[in-house]
């Protein structure tokens, strides 16, 4: 299983490309699936209908007025952004005292080594656990918006890590599949999924104590994804903050995009929906993907 990092709703896995939701909006608790499916397929159609092709059409002046208008709440909702980035930064830390040990491509590296030398560290919980072939869309989605971002907080004395409870020899592949550059390694054999709570023992699921999102999203499943910073300060590692569930959403510049256009997400019958790991899109023209492409140019140049 997975979260979708779009939402709060937790999805099952089929196969290794396609997931179906157990669960949608808030409102929706209590129903079944086959219930909230239902639901939101009927709403997803009646907004399609009523929206696109019956948007409101005005004069150049009635526009700006209802720009203007829009422009208001923009501007209080990015003080209120302000707001909770400046509380987030005064929480008080908890230093870190287990030993934690890692394992990367040069070997066992500690929690402290993660930070190669800066005072900040970013952890991706990244959800692979022992046993799976690859990573879920959702945390494949946000781990794409990250090499780019790494060029330049790098340079900001920040340092970025995802961490996965799966052996690296069985996330590597994967890794290199989806071509990121950025440092991933293993906590296999560890406590520290489970500790910083994205990750949940068999009987923790099956009695329903999975104290995820500090308990706010009941979601009984042994792998789940999250968000974690650590601060150093001579010698020691500190914990300073956690994310999960829609948390990671301002961490997704695809959907702050798709946010500004008149469809915005456009999610079909759950949110996010449409997603996938990037090299299972087809293109405009519903060609072969690109990693049919590659296959394709590697024949040739074998041949």
């Amino acid at each position: 299983m997975f979260l979708d990092l779009a939402s709060e709703a937790p999805c099952r896995r089929v196969d290794l490309s396609r997931s179906v939701c157990d669960a949608g909006w808030r409102d929706l608790r209590g129903f079944t699936w086959v219930q909230a499916a239902s639901i939101m397929k009927k709403h997803k159609t009646q907004q399609k209908r009523s929206g696109w092709a019956t948007h409101p059409v005005v004069s150049q002046s009635s526009w700006l007025k209802a720009r203007k208008k829009l422009l208001d709440a923009e501007k209080a909702l990015t003080r209120q952004i302000d707001s909770v980035r400046a509380l987030r930064q005064q929480l008080p830390w908890v230093k870190v005292v287990k030993p934690y040990v890692f394992t990367g491509p040069e070997g066992a590296v500690s929690l402290s080594d993660l930070f190669r030398g800066r005072s900040q560290l970013i952890v991706q919980h990244f959800m692979f656990a022992p046993g799976w072939e690859e990573g879920c869309e959702g945390c494949s989605f946000l781990a794409d918006h990250v090499d780019g971002a790494r060029l330049h907080f790098e340079h900001h004395d920040v340092a970025f890590v995802a961490v996965s409870r799966a052996p690296l020899a069985e996330f590597a592949p994967f890794k290199q599949r989806m071509r990121w550059m950025f440092p991933w390694v293993s906590s296999h054999g560890s406590s520290f999924n489970y500790d910083f709570g994205v990750s949940f023992t068999p009987e923790q699921v099956a009695m329903k104590r999975v104290d995820y999102n500090y308990g706010t999203s009941p979601y009984a499943m042994e792998e789940l994804h999250g968000t974690s910073v650590f601060a150093k300060r001579r010698g020691n590692v500190f914990h300073t903050y956690s994310t999960y569930a829609r948390g990671a959403d301002m961490l997704m510049g695809a959907h702050h995009y798709l946010d500004l256009t008149p469809r915005g997400r456009n999610d079909q019958g759950r949110q996010a929906n449409w997603l996938k790991l990037h090299d299972r899109y087809e293109n405009d023209q519903g060609g072969a993907t690109r990693v049919q492409k590659e296959k394709g140019k590697r024949k040739k140049s074998a041949n």
